[in-house]
C-alpha cells in the first residue's frame, strides 16, 4: 500500500444485510456484499496463480461472514460460513471491490447464468 493511499477508519460487518461497510479517511464509504467478498476472494483458491486460472465460485448468495482477523496493519483475513478463510483482503483491494461492486457483481452473475 502506498503512503498516500486511503486508510480504513471503520469496518462493520452488517450480518442482517450481508454487507461489509468500509469507510476510508478520505470520506469514501462502500457497502460490499458478502457474496462479492467470497467470489472475489484474493486467495489462490479463487484467483489461481494467473488470470486464466481464476475459479468461478457458485451459490454464495446466502454466504455469511463468521469472523475477521487482522493481518498486520495492511489487511484482514475474512472467515466465511462455508469454511473459506484463506483470502487476505488488503485495504487497497477492499477499496477496489467497493468502488467496482455493482459492475463486478453484474459480471459475476452473468458468468453464472451463462
Amino acid at each position: 500500500m502506498s503512503a498516500d493511499a486511503a486508510w480504513p477508519t471503520r469496518l462493520a460487518f452488517q450480518r442482517r444485510d450481508r454487507v461489509l461497510e468500509v469507510q476510508f479517511d478520505d470520506g469514501a464509504m462502500f457497502r460490499i456484499p458478502f457474496e462479492l467478498l467470497r467470489v472475489e476472494s484474493p486467495s489462490a483458491e479463487v484467483q489461481g496463480h494467473s488470470p486464466e486460472q481464476k475459479r468461478l465460485v457458485r451459490d454464495k448468495a446466502d454466504i455469511d461472514v463468521i469472523g475477521a482477523e487482522p493481518e498486520g496493519r495492511y489487511a484482514i483475513r475474512i472467515l466465511f460460513s462455508d469454511g473459506h478463510d484463506s483470502g487476505i483482503f488488503t485495504w487497497d483491494y477492499l477499496r477496489r471491490l467497493g468502488a467496482d461492486a455493482p459492475a463486478l457483481l453484474a459480471a459475476y452473475r452473468a458468468k453464472v447464468d451463462a
